[in-house]
């Protein structure tokens, strides 16, 4: 690799950690994949990457974390590692590190994605201007809004709002809601829309109808018995992707009502295009529309799954050359 990279970039989730660098004036590149739970900490993490590059180790970082950034210390809500960020820059000598929500990442991506690296479920091309939401089931469930210049920006904003509660349309849902709440307590919308999450229901809609497993599915078994033929087929599977595709689509809505996000609502994440054919996008955008007396104002908003293979380095990238900028 050539001489002159300048940022470390890092999309760090609950189960990857994600690199690559960025050189001045450049795109990001060297991309690497490791998980998460394979090294003890980020500084680990980061000192195996960087142990794959040619040339001087970049003085500088961007990082996107799957966890509230607030002060110094950051706690992962779905990994082991937690870390400062005055410590991290100490251990990998760093003389800057920019700490971004994954999700706040995602959103700084949304404007440079291009029509090839998106695919729409419905809705129309989107009010440019106006703000756009991204969210997105993986490990857990990521949200942020995008304010393009128009509409006050260009800001990201971070949220938590995958651990909102969910709500029940229908007396299914109301169910394995139920039998979560018995076991979890508190009922979030990242409760059903994760990887996880597929497990929780599938796992529910078993106790419901009495016939649970000797152990409980993985997300990866769900989404292959949703899809098979003949004498695999899993009803009880086809069904839990079936309830996941309608509430995914009734979050989506509820973000484009609560963002005013005219601009179009983003599907992040690795779930959605896991699942393939199996994702029922007919009914996703169904329950997306479906908010009664405000279904017109929804009819015109895009929906677009995100095909990205990077995006959140994309948007490490702008967000760092707004910050350039910003100083300059």
């Amino acid at each position: 690799m050539k001489t002159g990279a300048r940022y470390l970039l890092a999309d760090i989730g609950g189960t990857f950690a994600r690199f690559a660098v960025k050189r001045q004036g450049g795109a990001p590149a060297h991309h690497r994949q490791y998980r998460t739970a394979e090294h003890q900490s980020l500084a680990a993490a980061i000192d195996a990457y960087l142990g794959t590059l040619d040339g001087p180790r970049p003085r500088a970082a961007a990082i996107a974390v799957a966890a509230p950034i607030v002060g110094e210390r950051v706690r992962m809500t779905n990994a082991a590692w937690s870390f400062s960020r005055t410590g991290l820059a100490r251990a990998c000598k760093f003389r800057r590190v920019d700490l971004l929500n994954d999700f706040e990442a995602l959103a700084w991506s949304l404007e440079g994605l291009g029509a090839r690296r998106r695919e729409r479920i419905g809705g129309g091309r989107g009010e440019k201007g106006r703000p756009m939401a991204v969210f997105g089931p993986g490990t857990g469930l990521g949200v942020a809004c995008f304010l393009p210049a128009a509409a006050g920006g260009p800001a990201a904003i971070a949220t938590e709002g995958g651990h909102a509660d969910i709500a029940a349309t229908t007396e299914r849902e109301a169910a394995v809601i139920a039998v979560l709440r018995r076991r979890f307590g508190h009922v979030s919308a990242e409760r059903l829309l994760s990887g996880p999450g597929l497990t929780n229901i599938h796992a529910a809609l078993c106790a419901i109808d009495g016939r649970e497993p000797s152990a409980p599915l993985r997300p990866g078994d769900i989404a292959r018995a949703a899809q098979a033929r003949g004498r695999a087929r899993d009803a009880r599977a086809r069904e839990t992707v079936a309830m996941f595709s309608a509430l995914l689509g009734q979050l989506a809505g509820d973000l484009a009502l609560g963002f005013g996000a005219r601009g179009g609502v983003y599907v992040a994440g690795g779930v959605v295009a896991r699942l393939g054919p199996a994702f029922d996008r007919k009914l996703f955008r169904r329950r997306f529309e479906d908010k009664g007396r405000y279904r017109d104002w929804l009819k015109p908003v895009p929906v677009w799954l995100i095909t990205h293979p990077h995006p959140a380095m994309l948007g490490l990238a702008r967000y760092l050359a707004r910050s350039a900028r910003t100083r300059a």
